[in-house]
């Protein structure tokens, strides 16, 4: 009864605040309704799961509003045969929704607890097409890069210099940039070697803390 409920939650959170506000994108519409946002969230939160609003999980971060969450995958323009690293693992949300999109995702997050939580309900899943890692996320993922997307879920002071390193040809990085407390989303492309970027709109994340993003010092 109550997953019944989830999912009729879930398919008016689809309707109204993802394609209702223009996210067309079939596939990103289908990995949105079927992912179980709720099961992402604590307990005690699992009845705002479906509402259009950010959400704490812990560790002073959040997961994402659902429409953030559909916006960013959109303008990502994932392929079925894509690898794609994703900045900030959080409590596996948007690693599911892009699990559903790509060949395979690299996740990595700072945060031990929330990386192990992430990892146990996504394999709880069923996915297998994703590694997820602790550490430094400004940094990204030498080892396995190129990746053809990128996707940064927290806010940087600029664009960090390894994720434009380890973008592949083609590739397209979504970030938000600008201050502590207001970001502007960024899509960067690469094209020839060289790097384009378009500002879609304002927006709203925790800070992105790293080597190459907000240092603990600077948040003072």
């Amino acid at each position: 009864m109550e997953e019944n409920h989830n999912t009729e939650l879930r398919k008016k959170m689809l309707e109204e605040q993802i394609a209702g506000r223009g996210i067309k994108d079939s596939r990103v519409l289908a990995a949105m309704e079927k992912v179980p946002r709720h099961l992402f969230v604590p307990e005690s939160m699992r009845d705002r799961a479906y509402e259009d609003s950010p959400l704490p999980i812990g560790g002073e971060q959040t997961i994402s509003q659902p429409y953030m969450v559909a916006w960013m995958t959109d303008l990502l323009h994932i392929g079925k045969d894509d690898r794609v690293l994703e900045v900030g693992t959080g409590s596996g949300y948007q690693a599911a929704i892009l699990c559903e999109l790509a060949a395979y995702v690299y996740s990595i997050e700072k945060n031990p607890e929330l990386a192990a939580g992430a990892e146990e309900m996504l394999r709880s899943l069923g996915y297998k097409n994703i590694s997820i890692k602790v550490g430094d996320g400004t940094k990204g993922w030498p080892e396995e890069a190129p990746f053809d997307g990128i996707i940064v879920t927290a806010g940087a002071p600029s664009v960090p210099q390894p994720l434009l390193d380890q973008l592949a040809e083609g590739g397209r990085l979504i970030i938000p940039v600008g201050s502590k407390t207001m970001q502007v989303l960024t899509v960067i492309t690469r094209e020839v070697g060289k790097f384009q970027a378009k500002q879609e709109g304002s927006c709203v994340f925790v800070p992105l803390v790293g080597r190459f993003g907000w240092q603990k010092k600077r948040m003072l």
